[in-house]
């Protein structure tokens, strides 16, 4: 007879579990009965959030129905256990079921964390656990305007993100001192902080609730410093506490704090019962990721068939992106207090970067390290961490930009043993075998080893390995753009170039497949306004919502409106202009770091009649809100600097006018320093030229941001002619040949060749496409058009620019204070200056 297995929860663990069980039960020894108090099957809670963004419940399910069916699994929904009668062997449920077993897996999981705080219960309090929770929440968000989010752990932020992509105006309450205190240390967690409050979610550390006031529902916070918070929802993410209560009805020990003790057997004080995933206490601790408890799945999976398993703990490294911020961690956060363990920090507020490696005494062993802002590096150190490799001589080249000559590991540095994803417990050596029997794709390779099914943070270096496993097999790797088109941005741009194709509709029925989405549409749009240069408004159906309005919208839907201003010389008259447009819309002004002015708080309706008057007075479009040229920045150079050895404005003037509203694969910088001296800060943009006693230096592939890198010297005293025609040339062919949102940076690292090849390609015409290359660029700046004047004498154009779509109403929701005597979006108990000063 068979032994009967029964699986208390069918969350993600508990499925694992069966899964499990069910793949390495070849002879069919076992029958698995597992219960469900949820009224669906298990799904992925780590992409919970994704709900919110349009995936449903079916999208998230780890296995439909049939699945269990298929496999011989007894699976009981909207079921709960409620009694183990241990002397029998027999689990009791709430419909009177009783089943017996032979053995028992308990995966209760765990349940969110309430806080007992007087008014908790309140009408407009949330958890964060469940669908049925996230469609709690979609429904009263439809009636609230502020949320405030309890908890500024993993899950908390997630929790903040889905507000604030609800509309609402949101808010994190963290009892701690930073967020994130178990993955960062304090200058991570203020980093992150500033990071969150930056994308429009403010954030409240150190606060202790007290109460929950209001009478029919939920009015506000009150804190034990007697502040106040006022919302209308609040969504609770302070943690997890482990359902261990069937446990301790039935006699099982459990910990102090919660949670089934188990030992490395995952074995409860029962023999016959087993504890895995967040219900389980191993040595004290709780794992709250996924990947141990698949860890623990398959251990116990393994012993149920008589097999040699054990838990002995697990890494608890993770990486993630936080409301657009890459996150990770992995090891020790910090130096042990009883080692001389060392820290090497790199921390750059002003890019928002922060990288941080725990290092041994001798340098010579990785013992953990914090990510955030630029997480890139996170799968090799991960597997210089967890694999003990040998550290570079200067171990602060793992973690430097990659302009500084980083040693970061590559696809072929890693051992064949080395874990890839720890979720599924899947090797390097397992993935390029898998590889090697036919596995042609990273789907395939999903499908067959599981790897990268779990929480997803081993997919980029999964897919560095699989390409180059490819390219070791002799395979060309196909980049494909999405699931609608088998060719990449640059094979596209190629298709549309060559067949004259002038849609996304046309190119989709004649070389893709379904309706297009939101990766395809804008980079089609991109490529037939590169090609053709055509309005944006042209492709408007494509377009996010910046190139929609040809304004940037801000955190509180208002709009920028920042008018070109070439090499930062303006008039007086224009000046004026400007300042005269901004007093009668009441708009904030600010000067930008591409030695523009931004005029913002304007609302979708009022963009015409603003670039109307700007247009008339001579500005056109800045192209702040495309995918194209911004700015080519400039210092006085030779016409006014004592320094100065070459005209850097008229040169950066006529540069920007050349190149403006040229649309690209990713925005384009550029700056022109009239001496070495390099005011303009040329070396940090995608193209850069600094005045030379002879002529000219070129340089090329910079950027600033997130990420900086220093443009690398590409050509020497050159004459202005073959400068604009190198520079023609480079932005063509890197138009031509670079991938969706890929920076000219990026772009020449994956050359094959990098900067000698571009060399040889631009200066050498090694591939014989330069006079093309200057044919196509010649009718780009020949055909240009202000999008903002094509717009406003369009009377079609013109019927977007509403703030509803059925009537001319205005939307009268956004709110301003004065601060520092100009317009400020409101945030919530924010008054302006004046306010302040007469309430004190």
């Amino acid at each position: 007879m068979k032994e009967r297995i029964i699986v208390i929860g069918n969350g993600m663990v508990g499925y694992k579990f069966c899964e499990r069980l069910v793949n390495k039960d070849t002879e069919k020894r076992c029958q698995i009965v597992t219960f469900c108090e949820e009224p669906r099957p298990a799904y992925d809670r780590v992409h919970l959030s994704e709900y919110f963004a349009g995936k449903s419940a079916d999208d998230l399910a780890m296995a439909k129905f049939n699945w269990y069916e298929d496999n011989g699994v007894e699976l009981h929904v909207n079921e709960l256990a409620t009694n183990i009668d241990r002397k029998n062997k027999r689990v009791l449920t709430a419909s009177g079921k009783v089943v017996p077993y032979d053995k028992l897996v308990m995966a209760t999981g765990s349940s969110a964390f309430v806080p007992p705080v007087p008014g908790i219960d309140k009408k407009g309090v949330f958890v964060y656990r469940t669908i049925e929770d996230l469609d709690a929440i979609k429904a009263y968000a439809k009636n609230s305007k502020t949320c405030a989010v309890i908890g500024g752990g993993l899950l908390g932020l997630e929790a903040a993100k889905a507000a604030q992509d609800l509309g609402l105006k949101t808010h994190v309450v963290e009892f701690a001192p930073r967020l994130m205190p178990r993955q960062l240390d304090e200058d991570a967690g203020i980093l992150l902080k500033d990071i969150i409050e930056d994308r429009g979610i403010q954030v409240h550390l150190n606060k202790a609730t007290k109460n929950i006031a209001g009478k029919d529902g939920v009015t506000a916070m009150e804190f034990t410093d007697d502040s106040k918070l006022y919302v209308d929802m609040i969504i609770v993410s302070a943690g997890i506490r482990p359902r261990d209560e069937l446990a301790r009805d039935a006699g099982l020990d459990v910990g102090e704090r919660g949670g089934i003790n188990v030992d490395s057997y995952l074995l409860t004080s029962d023999p016959n019962i087993f504890a895995i995933g967040e219900c389980a206490l191993y040595e004290g601790m709780i794992y709250g990721l996924v990947a141990p408890g698949y860890q623990m799945a398959d251990a116990v999976s393994d012993l149920l068939l008589g097999k040699e398993a054990s838990f002995e703990g697990a890494d608890m490294s993770t990486k993630l992106k936080l409301i657009g911020t890459d996150v990770a961690s992995f090891g020790a956060i910090e130096a042990p207090a009883d080692s001389n363990a060392r820290e090497i920090v790199i921390n750059d507020p002003h890019s928002q970067l922060y990288k941080k490696l725990v290092i041994s005494e001798d340098g010579k062993k990785l013992l953990g390290g914090i990510l955030v802002g630029d997480a890139s590096a996170y799968g090799g150190l991960l597997q210089i961490y967890q694999n003990g490799l040998a550290m570079p001589p200067e171990p602060i080249q793992l973690i430097l930009p990659a302009s500084e000559g980083t040693a970061a590991m590559g696809a072929h540095d890693i051992p064949s043993d080395a874990q890839i994803c720890s979720c599924e417990s899947v090797t390097k050596g397992t993935l390029c075998s898998a590889i090697d029997n036919g596995c042609s794709s990273i789907g395939e390779l999903k499908a067959c080893t599981k790897a990268g099914t779990g929480c997803g943070g081993c997919v980029p270096l999964m897919t560095d390995i699989f390409k180059a496993k490819m390219l070791e097999n002799g395979v060309t790797v196909s980049n494909r753009l999405c699931e609608h088109f088998d060719h990449s941005r640059s094979e596209l741009y190629q298709i549309v170039r060559a067949t004259h194709i002038q849609s996304f509709e046309e190119l989709l029925e004649k070389h893709g497949t379904g309706l297009g989405c939101e990766t395809c549409k804008p980079a089609v749009a991109s490529i037939l306004a590169s090609t053709w240069n055509k309005p944006i408004l042209e492709h408007a159906q494509l377009q996010d919502t910046n190139d929609t309005f040809l304004a940037n919208i801000q955190q509180d839907g208002t709009y920028s409106v920042i008018p070109r201003v070439p090499g930062g010389e303006i008039t007086p008259d224009k000046l004026i202009v400007i300042g005269q447009v901004a007093k009668k819309y009441d708009l904030y002004m600010k000067i930008t770091g591409g030695q523009r002015i931004d005029l913002l708080g304007a609302r979708v309706h009022q963009l015409p009649a603003i670039w109307k008057e700007l247009i008339e007075a001579g500005f056109e479009s800045g192209h702040a809100y495309g995918k194209a040229l911004r700015t080519v920045k400039s210092c006085v150079g030779s016409t006014w600097c004592r320094f100065g050895v070459q005209d850097s404005t008229t040169l950066a003037i006529d540069v920007e006018k050349r190149y403006r509203g040229i649309r690209s694969p990713h925005k384009i910088k550029g700056g022109v320093s009239g001496c070495a001296r390099e005011c303009a800060e040329a070396r940090s943009k995608d193209f850069g030229i600094i005045a030379t006693e002879k002529g000219w230096n070129l340089y090329v592939c910079g950027n600033g941001g997130m990420n900086p890198r220093h443009a690398d010297l590409f050509a020497s005293d050159i004459d202005r002619e073959t400068l604009i025609k190198y520079i023609d040339r480079f932005l063509m062919y890197y138009i031509k040949t670079a991938e969706k949102l890929e920076r000219t940076s990026t772009w020449m690292t994956k050359l094959d060749g990098g900067l000698k090849h571009l060399q040889d390609v631009v200066i050498n015409d090694s591939l014989g496409i330069c006079a093309e290359l200057e044919e196509q660029m010649e009718h780009l700046v020949s055909t240009y058009e202000c999008e903002w004047a094509n717009a406003i004498n369009d009377p079609e154009k013109m019927k977007r620019f509403r703030s509803f779509s059925n009537t001319d109403d205005v939307d009268e929701t956004v709110d301003f204070v004065k601060v520092r005597d100009q317009i400020s979006p409101a945030r919530l108990n924010e008054t302006s200056d004046e306010d302040a000063l007469a309430s004190a």
